[in-house]
């Protein structure tokens, strides 16, 4: 397989860069943690490696190294589309390098032959009551799945330690071929009450097949999203909860379908992955109060009285980035070339031009300009994708492509199972004298 050989080419050195700074270098201090952060969610705390991504403020997002703008025009793209091969963007996360059309059409043409999903995983989901969440399907599909890991049997055949990462590549690949799939049968069974089995095209693409899987009426648009979007939601530095939680789960061995699951569990809590669907619903409660797009001087108004009434406006602000986020500029500018009248994403556009002036009178945020949730969803609508509580579902298929890219690399580097050690409340104290 072309990925197993451009890692396995890359591993000697990079196991002797890991090697060397642990064993030479390791008492080296990087950073120092304050109360604040131990009693703030361990905020900015310098404790985890990933080579895969990294946030940077003045910039946002690097893939690879790689700012978003860069990504999107130096991927190959499927011929005649204007966004690229995702098979193309997980090749990157995974070797490191910018692929040839080529290289991305053997990662699409791997996920084509690993797409079909077991039947007793549509049963499942089929048992399950209509009105379960759909976060709650797509993790119960993962793990389903999990019967079916080769990391999992080959551990319990007594697999060799450097050969973690093959086994762990497989999974990668197995989980990420049958995403949009499941996806897909949970949003027609779901909301449709459409239970026949779903089957993936082999000569479609990763975002083709997902459009039709889904039935929106203009799939080749969609098509176009769907590759941006996931691409964009792929991964987001290792410290995120999603991010996290697959890698916190991951350093005990637990395989790709456990540890993803762990993530997606994180990814469905109101603090990470429901933004977009509470940025969809502020800027529709702005088109219903005004019976459209209101003028500039009544959204000011009605932004600063969605502060003053003890509200948030969201998808503005963000943790790490200073800057407004290169994610959101990249679907604004996908929204305006293909559907600039539409109300909503006007309204999202003429949000952006007021509400970071009205967060910086106000003060409190550090970052008032808008974060990639705060058009994501006005992009889904516009496609007739309206039902809310499935964005974090499309969100989960988009990150699962960082999260297992950073576990092969993991297994790849023997990072070991995360153990921080904890304090009590008593030993803080005592330190604060000091």
């Amino acid at each position: 397989m072309l990925i197993h050989e451009k890692i396995a080419a890359q591993l000697p050195s990079w196991r002797e860069r890991v090697t060397r700074l642990a064993r030479d270098y390791g008492e080296i201090v990087i950073g120092e943690v304050t109360i604040a952060q131990v009693y703030g969610g361990m905020r900015e705390v310098r404790s985890l490696v990933t080579d895969v991504s990294f946030v940077d403020p003045e910039t946002g997002i690097k893939l690879r190294g790689l700012s978003v703008p860069e990504v999107l025009k130096k991927l190959p793209r499927p011929r005649g589309a204007k966004t690229p091969y995702v098979g193309g963007l997980f090749y990157l996360l995974l070797v490191g390098e910018i692929p040839s059309r080529a290289e991305a059409e053997t990662v699409e043409a791997e996920w084509a032959r690993r797409a079909e999903v077991p039947d007793h995983v549509f049963k499942m989901l089929k048992a399950m009551p209509r009105e379960t969440p759909a976060m709650t399907l797509l993790s119960q599909a993962v793990l389903a799945l999990q019967g079916g890991s080769v990391f999992a049997r080959m551990y319990q055949e007594g697999m060799k330690k450097d050969a973690y990462w093959e086994a762990a590549l497989e999974d990668a690949l197995d989980l990420t071929a049958k995403l949009p799939l499941l996806a897909a049968f949970i949003y027609r069974m779901k909301y449709f009450g459409e239970t026949k089995k779903l089957r993936s095209n082999p000569r479609q693409d990763y975002g083709t097949n997902f459009a039709r899987l889904m039935g929106v009426p203009d799939r080749k648009s969609y098509a176009e999203l769907a590759r941006l979007f996931f691409i964009l939601h792929s991964d987001h530095e290792s410290g995120n909860a999603s991010a996290h939680a697959t890698h916190l789960v991951g350093s005990t061995l637990s395989d790709a379908y456990y540890a993803f699951s762990g993530g997606l569990n994180a990814l469905a809590g109101p603090l990470h992955g429901l933004a977009t669907q509470e940025a969809v619903k502020w800027l529709l409660s702005v088109l219903d109060t005004f019976g459209g797009v209101p003028g500039r001087d009544e959204l000011y108004k009605f932004a600063w009285d969605t502060l003053n009434d003890g509200r948030v406006i969201p998808g503005y602000g963000h943790a790490v980035l200073r800057v407004p986020d290169p994610r959101f500029i990249a679907q604004l500018e996908f929204a305006r070339a293909r559907f600039p009248d539409d109300d909503l994403l006007r309204l999202a556009g003429l949000v952006y031009e007021v509400v970071p002036q009205v967060l910086k009178e106000q003060g409190k945020a550090k970052n008032p300009a808008p974060n990639v949730d705060a058009i994501s969803g006005t992009l889904q609508y516009h496609y007739g994708v309206r039902e809310f509580d499935f964005y974090t579902v499309l969100f989960g298929v988009g990150r699962a492509l960082g999260v297992t890219a950073n576990l092969v690399w993991a297994r790849a580097l023997g990072q070991p199972i995360e153990r921080p050690k904890s304090l009590t409340t008593a030993m803080l104290e005592e330190a604060a004298k000091t």
